[in-house]
């Protein structure tokens, strides 16, 4: 428990800051979960608008620190990778 003031800031600042960065994080990865699951469809217009959405919350997490930025493009790198070599 914090014993001065600005502790206590500290402390609600980090709760604030944690549940956004869940919810941000969260929305990442049903992203992706969807953008995997229409490449296993080989649905090829859903998966590259998908795909359009997914690098663009992926790379805000990571504009925001939420997600390295490295990870970030390996994620986008790999999955564009999939939805170009769909027929």
């Amino acid at each position: 428990m914090a014993n001065h003031k600005s502790a206590e800031k500290r402390a609600r600042q980090s709760v604030r800051r944690n549940k956004v960065n869940s919810q941000s994080m969260g929305e990442v990865r049903t992203f992706e979960k969807k953008l995997r699951s229409a490449i296993g469809s080989k649905n090829k217009e859903e998966s590259q608008k998908l795909l359009v959405l997914f690098s663009s919350k992926v790379g805000k997490a990571a504009q925001k620190g939420r997600l390295h930025m490295k990870t970030a493009a390996r994620k986008i790198s790999r999955l564009s990778r999939q939805v170009s070599g769909l027929s």
